[in-house]
């Protein structure tokens, strides 16, 4: 009889320890090549093009890049069609919950990693205009996750993966170039970093959706997890750190956790401007508060304090818009079904706002397919 590893023994220190030092080959050499060239401008507009023009890409990229996004287009040989679509099924029930558990669980889960969150930190965008970084991770998942957004050749959701990807390999070539970088933080944008940002798509945003007290069927979390394990794949993740499951998923989530997790001044200033943007984007002042208070509620005291989320008396700043929802007020970090409520408003008013922010430059507004509009009841004009 085979002998069957624990999950909790998938993820080892001898396993993860490496993968702190590696990146992904094939996209670092190709940005490799266009640096060994010595024009620091085309490689620049090429990043500038890739960020600006979303979508279609466009024809005047070197012939390098044009062969990197031919070699990165394919699915790999073990997707299957049935999955993807069972796990856009889940997103299309529950996308405006997950769009506020992608702000309020799942980032925040990445920026506690004390380590990862350094090329964050140095990447000054990120600080400086938080609400264009959020805007376009919201955009990434909506790409991925509408129908056919992994399955349609050479659509959005792909072609997102393939510049994400090649934006990442241009991160690990600069990063450590810049002033302040340690060997500690390991490789910018490693395979442990990378694996972790896929899990708070993932696993994490599962377990969120757990924690609001709704009630995903098991075979419907493997299905999703199934989606995310494709978009690691294309964004080049070695297989070995694609958990197959979501108890492996969760090994992994905790693993990670276990290694890099702690307070740090980058992640509390990361979390400061994810907070201060999710406050200020949605109209007025009754939901101003809920964004830390879900942070909270999601990561628990311990992380959350690590961020700068110290408790507060948000049970009573909540009162209003939990009275404005039909519900008494209650002790809002010990109460699914008032948390669920909040994040189900919230996200709706979010998602509302975040079409008609400008992301700066011309790059394209946020944009939802009609269908998931309506299936979200969130019918906004443009």
């Amino acid at each position: 009889m085979a002998t069957v590893t624990p999950p909790s023994l998938l993820w080892s220190d001898s396993l993860l320890d490496p993968m702190r030092q590696r990146g992904d080959p094939l996209a670092d050499a190709v940005v490799s090549e266009l640096f060994a060239g010595g024009d620091i401008a085309a490689v620049n507009g090429l990043m500038k093009n890739l960020i600006v023009n979303e979508f279609p890409v466009p024809e005047n990229l070197p012939a390098i890049v044009r062969d990197y996004l031919t070699k990165t287009d394919s699915l790999p040989d073990w997707a299957d069609p049935a999955l993807i679509k069972a796990g856009e099924q889940v997103f299309w029930r529950f996308g405006p919950q997950l769009v506020v558990i992608l702000n309020t669980y799942a980032l925040p889960y990445c920026y506690v990693g004390k380590n990862g969150v350094q090329v964050l930190a140095l990447t000054t965008r990120l600080l400086t205009n938080p609400t264009r970084r959020i805007l376009e991770t919201a955009q990434l998942l909506v790409d991925v996750m509408q129908p056919g957004g992994l399955t349609t050749a050479q659509g959005r959701g792909r072609r997102d993966i393939q510049k994400v990807r090649l934006m990442h390999a241009a991160v690990r070539k600069l990063a450590p170039m810049a002033p302040g970088w340690a060997a500690q933080y390991g490789l910018p944008v490693n395979q442990e970093d990378l694996a972790g940002t896929l899990m708070a798509f993932s696993w994490i945003s599962l377990n969120g959706l757990k924690k609001l007290g709704i009630a995903v069927p098991e075979t419907d979390q493997e299905a999703y997890l199934h989606c995310w394990r494709i978009v690691g794949y294309l964004l080049g993740i070695r297989e070995e750190m694609l958990p197959k499951d979501m108890t492996s998923a969760e090994a992994l989530s905790m693993s990670i956790a276990r290694r890099q997790f702690g307070p740090c001044p980058e992640g509390q200033e990361m979390t400061k401007a994810l907070v201060g943007m999710l406050g200020n984007v949605v109209p007025g002042d009754l939901f101003r508060h809920v964004p830390p208070m879900l942070i909270r509620y999601f990561l628990g005291e311990q992380w959350a304090g690590w961020l700068g989320i110290a408790e507060s008396p948000w049970t009573e700043m909540a009162v209003a818009p939990l009275r404005l929802l039909g519900m008494q007020a209650s002790d809002i970090l010990n109460d699914s079904k008032a948390a669920r409520a909040l994040a189900e408003k919230f996200g709706h008013l979010l998602i509302g706002a975040i079409v008609y922010i400008d992301r700066g430059g011309n790059r394209p507004s946020f944009t939802i397919p009609a269908e998931l509009r309506q299936q979200w009841g969130v019918n906004w004009t443009s």
